[in-house]
């Protein structure tokens, strides 16, 4: 293989290699999206004040909680999928401590989100919220807390997993798990009268029966390997760096969807205007499945072949993911202009509210015509281990672009409700703007293979993550809005 193109066949294996990865991801991906729609069901069959109490602890949670958890996670990505590709005889000793000092991090890091947790009645009557909704959530979140403990195994547990490009054991752990989502929160909030707390404790053992079958599977099929000392444990700050950047780029752009929510309860009519955020923001996390499994794969991708001193092969794995981002992205466009109506209706029986969200749904379209190829390449970005690129174009695209023109058009300028959208989708254009920039301009995959064979030849998990580390300081130039 050359620099100078690529025949047919390699693309084809290549795009083959990809979607074997993919379309299991994206299928665990919906079944999780999936667990949380049966979760509001059982919600909005309690009633509407549980309903509006369990959605506030849901957006509050994925805030404060589970964005933090997938972001740091993510960081494991770079170090695990570079040194699988390679040809280290200590490989999967390097794995499996890297794995270890991810779950130490994330059980310190959930001691803090616990406690907030805990107190989030007092936050959210501090902030003006409504008695009665503010006590249904506190309800929820507190039988939430375990799940914290749960997901500091079952997130990091799924990168080293896909790294290692072992992707269909995860889907079928998550089908049987989410089975029988159904059925725990009949018998824990209908049978046994849980209420809201057992909607929140259904997720909880969903999660943990995910995590055991997981786990069954690593330990069964021999991927894992016991290789953990006391004195290994020096090696966590370094990684606490690496995915500190990491966990940003995710979590800025997470977190921008629900200041959205909250400006929407400042518009005219706001109950109408938030009740179409929500219908849009479920719209549009449906269709993020997609992409954040093209990110996951990709990130992979190209950390083993770089891993393994494959430059072109890397680079090859990243323009054919950009290429399927860009198909999907031209698919949402498509649906939701065509769909629109039809869209709307499903979720609500109210005219007025199916005719705000139908209105909205072509823009938001559009988004993911940037959303989907910008994702991806912040998979690339993560696995060449430069996730400090990602964060800073995601920083400057939704805060410094996406939240003046949102407000501005919405509120100065008397836009109203699709000023909001407008306004994300001209942070997604700035985003996808950048991020290609950076991937298909910036990056020199000779100098990444480089880096990538000094990280891989590292003795110990320590100097691996450290070599990581430098290598994502060396590339911190990258562009930025």
């Amino acid at each position: 293989m050359n620099n100078k193109g690529f025949t047919t066949s390699q693309v084809m294996d290549e795009l083959k290699h990809l979607m074997s990865m993919a379309i299991p991801i994206t299928a665990m991906n919906q079944l999780v999206f999936l667990r949380a729609v049966v979760s509001v069901l059982f919600l909005g069959r309690l009633g509407s004040l549980e309903l509006a109490g369990g959605s506030l602890s849901l957006g509050f949670t994925n805030i404060t909680g589970y964005s933090v958890l997938v972001g740091l996670a993510s960081g494991l990505e770079p170090v695990c999928s570079q040194a699988y590709g390679s040809n280290n005889s200590n490989k999967f000793d390097l794995l499996s401590s890297s794995l270890v000092r991810m779950v130490i991090i994330l059980l310190l890091v959930i001691i803090p989100i616990g406690v907030l947790w805990i107190n989030i009645e007092q936050i959210l009557l501090f902030m003006g919220q409504d008695v009665d909704i503010s006590s249904m959530a506190a309800t929820y979140c507190l039988y939430s807390v375990p799940d914290l403990l749960t997901n500091s195994l079952l997130q990091p547990l799924r990168v080293y997993l896909r790294s290692q490009g072992v992707t269909k054991p995860m889907m079928w752990c998550s089908l049987i798990a989410v089975v029988f989502h159904v059925p725990l929160n009949y018998v824990l909030v209908i049978g046994m009268g849980l209420g809201v707390g057992g909607v929140a404790m259904a997720t909880v053992v969903t999660n943990v029966n995910m995590m055991v079958l997981m786990i069954g599977y690593v330990w069964v099929y021999g991927k894992w390997r016991w290789t953990w000392r006391w004195t290994d444990g020096i090696g966590i700050w370094e990684l606490v760096r690496l995915s500190v950047t990491s966990c940003m780029g995710i979590c800025l752009e997470w977190w921008w969807y629900e200041i959205v929510t909250v400006l929407a309860g400042y518009l005219e009519n706001p109950r109408l205007a938030v009740a179409g955020t929500g219908i849009l923001i479920q719209t549009t996390s449906l269709m993020y499945t997609v992409p954040m499994a093209l990110a996951g794969c990709v990130s992979a991708r190209v950390g083993n072949e770089l891993g393994a001193g494959r430059p072109t092969k890397a680079k090859l794995a990243a323009l054919v993911a950009l290429a399927c981002a860009f198909v999907v992205g031209f698919i949402n466009v498509i649906w939701t202009i065509v769909f629109r109506d039809k869209w709307s209706a499903l979720f609500t029986h109210d005219h007025m509210l199916q005719s705000l969200v139908s209105s909205v749904m072509p823009i938001m379209g559009l988004c993911e015509l940037g959303n989907c190829p910008q994702t991806t390449g912040c998979g690339i970005l993560r696995g060449t281990a430069r996730p400090a690129v990602g964060a800073r174009i995601n920083l400057g695209s939704f805060y410094f672009v996406g939240t003046p023109v949102a407000v501005g058009l919405a509120f100065f300028y008397k836009v109203g409700f699709s000023g909001l959208w407008f306004g994300l989708l001209s942070a997604q254009f700035a985003c996808v703007l950048s991020v290609l920039y950076s991937v298909l301009v910036q990056t020199d995959w000779e100098g990444e293979a480089l880096r990538a064979e000094k990280l891989t030849n590292s003795t110990s998990v320590v100097e691996m993550i450290t070599e990581c580390n430098d290598a994502a300081s060396d590339n911190e130039n990258g562009f930025l809005i």
